[in-house]
């Protein structure tokens, strides 16, 4: 899994992206707006079928993605998920400024996620955390929801106690 964070989110207390990668030994974290398409290449060297999780979209000026082969899908463990963790704002800017971004083909959630982010503003109905959105990701390649339920739940009791956190600022001023 590669993780691509817009700078923005990095110092952000409630960072869902960094808790994302420190819980997936194997998931690897860039730090970025602009990613050039060397660098980007040098980090998906490793040959396995690369998938962009992201809504399809339609974007004039942007390249049009791969198809999504659903054959390449069927050994999740070949399989490298790649993940914007940004604002949606931001994410479109990052995938606008990518042209290797735009061609990877995308994944999709199948379903809306129910989401426990409520530190956090959603604009729209069915947004998520970054870690929500590829904990749904991976359980729905991998057919294993469970496997990652351990993971949502010490996301819930993080999102509880950062919501105390600020409960008790409140309060106190």
């Amino acid at each position: 899994m590669l993780i691509l964070q817009h700078p923005l989110e990095v110092g952000h207390a409630k960072n869902s992206a960094r808790l994302l990668h420190w819980s997936l030994p194997q998931s690897r974290l860039l730090v970025g707006e602009v990613f050039d398409e060397h660098s980007l290449r040098v980090a998906l060297s490793e040959p396995k079928y690369t998938v962009l999780l992201y809504p399809a979209s339609d974007y004039p000026d942007h390249a049009a993605p791969a198809a999504l082969d659903a054959a390449q899908l069927a050994d999740p463990s070949q399989v490298r998920l790649v993940v914007l963790d940004a604002t949606w704002r931001k994410s479109r800017k990052m995938l606008h400024l990518s042209p290797l971004l735009q061609g990877l083909p995308r994944l999709s959630l199948d379903e809306s996620v129910e989401s426990h982010y409520s530190i956090r503003k959603a604009h729209k109905p069915g947004q998520c955390s970054t870690l929500e959105a590829t904990c749904a990701a991976l359980a729905q390649l991998q057919s294993d929801a469970v496997r990652y339920a351990p993971l949502l739940q010490a996301f819930q009791g993080f999102v509880a106690q950062q919501a105390g956190y600020a409960e008790a600022t409140a309060a106190s001023v």
